[in-house]
């Protein structure tokens, strides 16, 4: 704890949730435009991805991607391998070191530090030292996705599988007040819309069906078929189930761990793997922040 009067540590505790997590990026610019700044940051897969950019100063240069980004762009960073996971994440960590973090943890410029979990015996692993694009891959590794890792002899995957929003992290490394930002809030019991109103009534193929098209595999061809035909894809059955894992263990190591601004952008439109619809989510992650301002101010004042 800070001697009495110094001005708090905040921490900063970056949520799971694959394509959802470019709301991330909005939380952080919303909080900077109202003299926010974290002193240390923590992520979980996606939030990892994030938050090991912003504590590098690549914020502005990962937005700018970000924006940037398609469904064709998406796709080219799949490296598929069919290996203990879909894809084997090469090509996207290739990308990453290039552009954004590819240096030590100590020569960042907020300290940071994200979580995995290790395969093998399910304890959490948090990740502090060494290469921070390693540790990114490791955090980001969804299971039956990308594949696993290993990292310094132990075989690694998402750490959103025991801690997706890693506040008892923040607190480890020393944060006075943690504001946390759950991406699942609204996942559970909800139906994902469009991108566009009018797209339910084309036949534009969905992001499931558009992977499995990369793996030369025809994704309405692995529709079962139902009498109301509302029965959901392969993936669609994965993620979902992946999405009430993730949520069920977010509610409970918050409830056991709390933080002291919990910030939960409405994300349930997003599939996982809509990478290319960041605009939508930096909004709603922009949105979420106004929502919050008075709980965060309080908090920092006290």
């Amino acid at each position: 704890m800070n001697p009495l009067g110094a001005r708090p540590r905040i921490g900063l505790a970056l949520g799971s949730g694959s394509a959802r997590g470019w709301a991330h990026l909005g939380v952080i610019e919303a909080l900077a435009r109202e003299s926010v700044k974290p002193d240390i940051i923590c992520g979980c897969s996606i939030g990892a991805f994030v938050g090991a950019a912003a504590a590098a100063g690549d914020l502005e240069r990962l937005k700018s991607w970000v924006g940037s980004l398609k469904w064709n762009n998406v796709v080219s960073l799949m490296d598929i391998s069919l290996r203990s996971g879909l894809i084997r994440g090469d090509r996207l960590m290739e990308f990453f070191e290039r552009n954004f973090a590819d240096r030590e943890f100590s020569a960042l410029d907020t300290p940071f530090a994200c979580v995995a979990t290790d395969l093998r015996n399910g304890r959490e692993v948090w990740l502090r030292e060494g290469s921070v694009s390693a540790a990114v891959r490791a955090s980001i590794a969804l299971p039956g996705l990308l594949t696993p890792v290993v990292h310094e002899g132990r075989l690694l995957v998402d750490g959103g599988l025991v801690n997706p929003v890693p506040v008892s992290l923040c607190r480890a490394m020393g944060a006075d007040i943690v504001i946390a930002v759950d991406l699942g809030s609204d996942l559970v019991g909800k139906t994902r819309k469009p991108a566009k109103a009018d797209e339910a009534e084309t036949d534009e193929p969905g992001w499931a069906e558009r992977f499995f098209s990369r793996l030369g595999i025809g994704g309405r061809e692995l529709e079962p078929v139902a009498p109301d035909n509302d029965l959901p894809s392969l993936l669609n059955v994965m993620s979902t189930s992946i999405n009430i894992m993730q949520v069920r263990m977010a509610r409970s190591r918050l409830a056991g761990e709390p933080a002291d601004v919990l910030i939960t952008p409405r994300l349930g439109q997003l599939g996982p793997l809509d990478y290319h619809r960041g605009a939508e989510a930096i909004a709603e992650g922009e949105v979420a922040v106004e929502h919050s301002m008075h709980t965060i101010r309080y908090a920092l004042e006290l």
